[in-house]
């Protein structure tokens, strides 16, 4: 079809013609006629030299973390004759909205049968799904009146994750966090016996051993070798009456991404639960839980009751909101039992009580886990990288 030079010039060709028809101007008559020769013989270029070319598509790496920058490689395989020099046109479509962006590659002529690759860089700026394609090649001819695009490749996603800070783990007996973690072990008895002692305020009636007791002057307890953190339950509140702003919210997406991969890398159970039916955990709920923060937003239907976790052990239960009063409060009620320690993370407010977390900035939620966790040294944050999900894609 004609470019825009080549309108100007079918205009300029058909006008010459008119007035040489009105005037009786032989000149004129040769002028609209190289005008339109000069269109025509465009678009025969164009129609007979348009390269056939497949293209292949490689995204490096497959899931990428808000604020980097990505890859992609195209290689190109000519089906027919030597291709002209011509260009590629690469749609970038974001899932949040927003302009979509063209992605212009300069391809050189090279030979039939053989092979050629281009690539550009994608940039990320926020969490989400990017769309890629469809990716064109476009044709035109010396003079740039005519031209002509070709469909060679179709669409691909890009899942962009959000940030996931590296989290220590808490040990038993080590920080604050790791010291309740301990003194809820030894008073539920988690683990093996090992051996008996006497009775202290605050242990667990079902710890005593009768038997032994009433051979002694004192109540006795069955003594356990303790266990460590067995287990994690992230629950996210995704009420928008929770949240300040649309940055608080995004910011619960960072915590709830950081704890879940976090946990999970130290082999932990790991459970992710929200409102709307959400609820993964398994081998691979690090993935599939960066997969659905990537999309998710607030949901304006209140949380209903949240199971309680079936698996065992000692636990961390995570909420995650903009305040301490918010509507998950009653929505995780049920899934507390005495083997979970409740851990409130707050976007919007400060940390309450002596195991909570504030999260106003990145850094202070960083800074308050450390702190939780008996961490010592530099506070700066790291960031994980996410794992390669089902390879490239092409």
């Amino acid at each position: 079809m004609p470019t825009r030079q080549g309108y100007v010039a079918l205009a300029a060709g058909i006008v010459a013609l008119v007035v040489a028809r009105v005037f009786g101007v032989l000149e004129l008559y040769v002028v609209g006629a190289a005008f339109l020769v000069v269109v025509a013989a465009g678009l025969l270029y164009v129609w007979t030299r348009t390269p056939r070319v497949d293209a292949r598509r490689w995204i490096h790496p497959s899931v990428l973390v808000a604020g980097d920058v990505g890859r992609v490689d195209l290689e190109l395989e000519n089906r027919g004759l030597r291709t002209p020099r011509f260009q590629l046109h690469e749609r970038v479509s974001r899932s949040s909205g927003g302009p979509d962006h063209v992605a212009t590659l300069r391809v050189e002529p090279f030979g039939a049968g053989s092979t050629a690759t281009a690539g550009y860089r994608l940039p990320t700026t926020t969490r989400g799904l990017v769309t890629l394609g469809p990716l064109t090649a476009e044709l035109r001819d010396p003079l740039g009146v005519t031209r002509r695009q070709r469909l060679v490749g179709g669409h691909d996603r890009v899942v962009i994750a959000p940030r996931a800070h590296r989290l220590t783990v808490p040990d038993l007996g080590v920080g604050p966090l790791g010291r309740h973690l301990l003194a809820s072990a030894r008073r539920l008895g988690q683990g093996e016996f090992h051996s008996l002692r006497e009775y202290v305020d605050g242990d667990e009636p079902r710890t005593i051993h009768w038997r032994a007791s009433a051979r002694s002057d004192e109540l006795l307890v069955k003594q356990h070798a303790v266990e460590g953190l067995r287990r994690v339950v992230v629950a996210l509140d995704r009420s928008p009456s929770s949240y300040a702003d649309d940055a608080s919210f995004e910011r619960a997406i960072v915590v709830a991404a950081s704890t879940v991969r976090s946990s999970a890398e130290a082999d932990l159970t790991t459970r992710f639960v929200t409102s709307g039916g959400v609820e993964l955990r398994g081998p691979e709920v690090a993935d599939l839980t960066l997969g659905v923060l990537a999309e998710i937003t607030v949901d304006a239907d209140p949380p209903r009751a949240m199971e309680r976790d079936p698996s065992e052990g000692i636990g961390l239960l995570i909420v995650i909101s903009g305040r301490g009063d918010s509507p998950i409060a009653g929505a995780v009620a049920g899934m507390i039992d005495p083997t979970l320690t409740v851990l409130p993370v707050t976007t919007d407010q400060a940390a309450r009580g002596d195991l909570g977390v504030g999260a106003r900035t990145e850094d202070e939620f960083v800074r308050a886990w450390r702190r939780l966790a008996g961490e010592r040294g530099s506070p700066a944050a790291t960031v994980v990288p996410p794992t390669e999900m089902a390879g490239a894609h092409r």
